[in-house]
């Protein structure tokens, strides 16, 4: 009786060696000639180079159907009218929403500043005793400050972008 690990081994190699020739028969030459790819080469094709590296997987892609495209000669004067009304409700409605946002930026922006005070807001309770604390309020003051004045910024060229509301 044979030993059984030698067995054992002796499958395993001959698996593996089925497995490699199946992988080389799949990997055979891969040309391409224009936009095309094949594995072998007419006489008659011209410019066909075989490729190198790794794998090729070409997926077909199925043509849609032609989609009718209604021209602007079909579209009624009284459908563009009413998107042109919709268009210019949306956009008195933005700018209202825009408004609102910058008088409330305006608002805080008014509120940080008093606060702040030129660099020197008044101590509060526990920052008498604790210089760092009070440091680090006026730092985040500042921060405040800038941020408020960034989005001042931003609402404003959002509402230079909107057309004037008649």
């Amino acid at each position: 009786m044979k030993n059984p690990i030698l067995m054992s081994l002796t499958a395993t190699l001959f698996v593996a060696t089925l497995a490699a020739t199946d992988l080389a028969q799949a990997q055979s030459r891969i040309y391409r000639c224009g936009n095309e790819y094949t594995n072998t080469v007419q006489s008659g094709q011209k410019g066909c180079k075989p490729l190198e590296g790794g794998n090729v997987t070409v997926v077909q892609r199925s043509r849609p159907d032609a989609v009718r495209v209604a021209s602007a000669s079909q579209v009624s004067e009284s459908t563009r009218r009413e998107s042109d009304a919709a268009q210019r409700a949306r956009d008195v409605d933005a700018r209202q929403i825009l408004e609102a946002e910058l008088r409330k930026a305006e608002a805080r922006q008014a509120e940080l500043q008093a606060e702040y005070n030129n660099g020197e807001p008044e101590k509060m309770g526990p920052e008498f005793r604790n210089h760092q604390k009070y440091l680090d309020r006026v730092a985040e003051l500042k921060a405040s400050i800038e941020r408020n004045e960034s989005d001042l910024a931003g609402i404003r060229r959002e509402l230079g972008r909107l057309p004037e509301s008649k």
